[in-house]
């Protein structure tokens, strides 16, 4: 099994598009003010966008994407201005006691995006379980 494609909610499909397309995905298809979908720069997934009238309550989407050199990524993107006049990390990066290093920031939909590099540790901590076949 291979995980295809998240998809996130958004009020306003086209400025989620403008963001994210400034974030570094590939818009591969679009249906005007309706849906989007991106392809990730690195690896098979996906990951898209659909309209609605009323965004989820509570904790809401969180969303992780990994990259090479983090440190580098936020910088460009704080330069980037990809809320319009201003690019606001929640928390620049940090390094994590489960052993990644990550940045967060909203994008205008208040869902969470968490900028990570995990390495090898991201599928295999030293606490990974040994014997998955249970």
């Amino acid at each position: 099994m291979n995980l295809n494609q998240i998809t996130i909610p958004s009020i306003d499909v086209t400025r989620s598009v403008e963001f994210y397309k400034k974030l570094g995905l590939l818009l591969i298809v679009y249906v005007p003010e309706q849906y989007a979908r991106f392809e990730c720069p690195d690896g098979d997934s996906t990951f898209s966008i659909h309209k609605v009238n009323e965004l989820p309550s509570g904790a809401g989407v969180i969303v992780y994407f990994e990259l090479e050199d983090l440190d580098a990524k936020v910088k460009e993107l704080q330069n980037l201005h990809l809320h319009g006049d201003t690019t606001t990390f929640d928390l620049l990066p940090t390094d994590q006691n489960w052993l990644w290093r990550e940045a967060r920031l909203k994008d205008p939909d208040d869902n969470q995006l968490i900028l990570y590099h995990a390495g090898t540790n991201r599928k295999n901590p030293p606490w990974r379980i040994k014997d998955t076949t249970n």
